[in-house]
């Protein structure tokens, strides 16, 4: 089986790698100047294709990387949650982005909780965090509500060098003493 052919669901989610058909959702992110603020920024539909091509290829190369999140009823694609570590990342990231029409309904929260048992059941992971932007008050309310505490502040690889993140995140003994 290829790692393509993976599906994660939740009661009202599927999680699985992109795909050409979710890049539409995935431009319409990264068009969004509030959506994309904390992500990197707006971009452009040229510049988002060539992004969108990072998670597929962190699939092909890595074994993971950041699934679609699709809505299990509609097949809407809601955004993207997982395992994301490029080189010189603060850890081994579980991260969210998610359209702003979506914002709200605890797609993130949800998604975040699939993703971390799937990378905890499969990477081997000890621990993760999640690397959020001060500002970003809504993701530091989800990696509350998983349990996250923070842990420091750090800057990111380039080019994202001067920027510096609340690196929040928990390890594997916290988590599944957490999960039902």
């Amino acid at each position: 089986m290829s790692v393509f052919d993976l599906r994660v669901e939740t009661g009202r989610l599927l999680l699985r790698p992109p795909r050409i058909e979710d890049f539409d959702g995935y431009a319409e992110l990264l068009g969004d100047e509030d959506a994309a603020r904390h992500i990197g920024g707006q971009a452009s539909r040229p510049a988002a294709w060539r992004k969108f091509l990072q998670q597929p290829g962190a699939w092909a190369v890595q074994g993971f990387g950041m699934f679609s999140v699709l809505d299990k009823a509609s097949g809407e694609w809601l955004g993207q949650c997982g395992p994301w570590r490029p080189e010189g990342w603060p850890g081994n990231e579980i991260g969210w982005s998610f359209r702003r029409v979506v914002w709200g309904r605890g797609f993130a929260t949800e998604a975040a909780r699939a993703a971390i048992d799937w990378a905890l059941g499969n990477l081997g992971w000890s621990d993760f965090v999640h690397c959020i932007v001060p500002e970003n008050v809504a993701s530091r309310r989800v990696a509350q509500r998983l349990g996250s505490t923070l842990l420091r502040q750090s800057s990111l690889p380039s080019p994202y060098e001067n920027h510096l993140v609340d690196v929040w995140g928990q390890g594997r003994a916290d988590w599944l003493a957490r999960r039902p």
